[in-house]
């Protein structure tokens, strides 16, 4: 089962969107500056997330889409 999730920066509070099998592991790593894209904006919080037995990353794209922004949006997540 994968995890779609949101993680928040404390530094400068922009959002970050990723997916993974694990995620206790996976912001463990963003937070000890070895992923190239969030090295810089850390620390981050585990702002959302939600478990997809398929099609994670179709949910992760959607999350950065317009549309997926509007959802994010209006359901007070973001």
């Amino acid at each position: 089962m994968y995890t779609v999730y949101i993680l928040r920066s404390l530094k400068d509070g922009k959002y970050y969107y990723g997916c993974t099998a694990d995620i206790e592991k996976r912001i463990a790593a963003h937070n000890a500056g070895k992923v190239r894209s969030t090295k810089f904006r850390r620390p981050f919080v585990l702002h959302y997330h939600e478990s997809c037995p398929t099609k994670a990353l179709r949910r992760e794209r959607f999350f950065k889409s317009p549309a997926g922004y509007t959802w994010l949006k209006k359901r007070n997540i973001i």
